[in-house]
């Protein structure tokens, strides 16, 4: 098989296999501009205030919200991202390169992108150590998880490698029926704090357990996420046309799809 990829193919896929993740410059910086510019336009509106740097304006977010208004503030910043026709496709060219070498070049992605934002100190925001495929999702996913701001330590997401969800697994069952901060506990020294830079992209195996914690630092958390997966591999509970939308079908799977073979005349004709 090897002797079918490229030498960079193979680095990519043993860095993500290896570790769980790979973090990468984006691959479209006009795309990441205008990204962050409706965010921090969006949510400048929803405050009435204005800003002079975007990057300084959502890392001191905190200084302009309570943790009261910071749902509503959230729900409408993702209606308006979603509501622009090109918003998804500008989020896929920030990892395209990156998602066809990992994933395919025939891909389905989330049909919304997520946004979370994390103030210090904010334990309303708190996403519980999980793995996605627990919970339904298909084991042939990965995320693209895009921050707006440098985020590091607690003001980023953790996850755990590889070699210790192995170890993990066999105990699982030890498990059953505690809770997620007993489990989070339990893996506590062994999980990997990503520490990535606002212009860079994550993507992640969301079958690793992962999550994040109280905010400790100083500033906002503020990032982005969508899932991706090659069209023809199995769905877990999100399918194809709920969840899910086709947006790079080749010319011979549109046509395998769409073919119907001819009809036969019955026997009795």
């Amino acid at each position: 098989m090897s002797l079918f990829i490229s030498e960079t193919e193979k680095l990519i896929a043993e860095e993500f296999q290896g570790q769980g993740y790979i973090i990468r410059p984006v691959a479209d910086s006009n795309a990441l501009e205008r990204i962050q510019a409706l965010i921090t336009e969006t949510a400048a509106d929803f405050l009435g205030s204005t800003f002079e740097d975007p990057e300084t304006f959502l890392n001191q977010f905190h200084q302009h919200i309570d943790v009261a208004e910071l749902n509503s503030l959230r729900l409408h910043v993702i209606r308006q991202m979603n509501a622009q026709a090109w918003f998804r496709n500008s989020y896929f060219q920030l990892a395209k390169l990156a998602l066809e070498m990992l994933v395919g070049n025939e891909l389905a992605m989330q049909l919304r992108i997520n946004l979370s934002i994390q103030l210090p100190q904010d334990e309303s925001s708190l996403l519980p150590v999980h793995a996605d495929v627990w919970s339904g999702d298909s084991p042939y996913e990965v995320v693209v998880w895009l921050p707006l701001v440098d985020c590091y330590r607690t003001k980023a997401m953790y996850l755990l490698p590889p070699s210790a969800d192995e170890r993990l697994r066999e105990e699982f069952g030890q498990w059953a029926g505690r809770s997620s901060e007993e489990l989070f506990r339990r893996i506590e020294n062994e999980v990997t704090w990503i520490e990535i830079k606002a212009g860079e992209v994550l993507i992640f195996n969301q079958n690793l357990p992962h999550g994040n914690r109280i905010n400790q630092e100083s500033e906002t958390h503020w990032s982005m996420n969508c899932r991706f997966k090659s069209v023809f591999t199995p769905y877990g509970d999100k399918k194809i046309g709920e969840f899910f939308e086709p947006i790079t079908l080749k010319a011979a799977s549109r046509v395998g799809m769409n073919y119907r073979f001819p009809q036969l005349p019955s026997q009795s004709d």
